[in-house]
């Protein structure tokens, strides 16, 4: 059996989560601690976090995705960092590989995940999720996140980066009503990114990019071959980019002199 050398540092940011959060936790409790940011979750998701022995709970204000993850990464005790969504499950061949990975003194700073997708508790083979992958294993020293993105978090890294072989178990999609509630405000918050680029409003985008982008989906990236579950995908995916260009369109009718917007556009709106 391993033993480990290195300690390591789970990290997850929560809101609402009670459904997803005792099977992510489950699955990470090889960790050396375990620290989840609350932004104030009204399900249950604090109080449950409170009650586990093992688990560091801070409650922290929600900004945007980069903002919280940032918090989070510095409240970190080790240098080892993996961080992962509150829907998201470690396998065990993936426990495996990432404590084997750092106990080996690694040369790269940072790993990529690739990711299996869910869809309530069937497997997405195809629908663009078949490339899917994300950063969820780095130094803590080596990084940063960049913050001119505020909605699919970038990382900065300082070194080089592999891809673990094993993936991780992503359950985003629990019910049609909260995964295209979720990718709606992906699709907003995404448009106070753009505006704050300089990007503006097209007509001519707002019409053909969100056909392209279920056409991508559904058909060149095989969601057909998903069956219903390719279709519905496809289709939010499509809705989220909608989202973005209705939300772009509605920051330059309301702040026609302002050049930065911030996430309280979307609170006001």
């Amino acid at each position: 059996m391993l033993k480990k050398k290195e300690k390591i540092s789970a990290l997850i940011i929560t809101y609402n989560e009670i459904d997803n959060i005792s099977r992510c936790i489950n699955s990470i409790s090889f960790a050396d601690e375990i620290i989840v940011v609350d932004s104030y979750s009204t399900d249950g998701t604090y109080e449950y976090l409170q009650n586990h022995s093992k688990i560091k709970v801070i409650q922290h204000s929600f900004e945007n995705y980069t903002t919280q993850k940032s918090y989070t990464l510095k409240q970190a005790s080790n240098d080892w960092v993996l961080f992962i969504d509150a829907d998201e499950v470690v396998t065990p061949s993936l426990k495996n590989e990432i404590l084997t990975t750092i106990n080996n003194k690694t040369e790269h700073a940072a790993f990529w995940f690739k990711r299996t997708f869910m869809f309530t508790d069937k497997k997405v083979n195809f629908s663009g999720c078949q490339t899917d992958k994300n950063y969820r294993l780095f130094r803590k020293s080596n990084v940063s996140f960049n913050k001119n993105k505020i909605v699919h978090e970038t990382l900065n890294v300082n070194g080089s980066s592999a891809i673990l072989k094993s993936k991780l178990i992503h359950y985003s999609y629990k019910n049609y009503t909260d995964f295209k509630s979720k990718n709606l405000k992906y699709g907003r918050l995404k448009a106070i990114e753009s505006f704050n680029k300089g990007k503006r409003f097209s007509y001519f985008l707002f019409m053909v990019k969100p056909m392209w982008k279920f056409f991508n989906n559904y058909f060149l990236r095989l969601g057909i071959l998903d069956g219903k579950k390719g279709l519905i995908l496809s289709y939010i995916h499509a809705l989220s980019v909608t989202e973005h260009y209705k939300t772009l369109y509605n920051i330059e009718k309301r702040n026609k002199n302002a050049t930065i917007i911030t996430e309280t556009f979307l609170k006001n709106a």
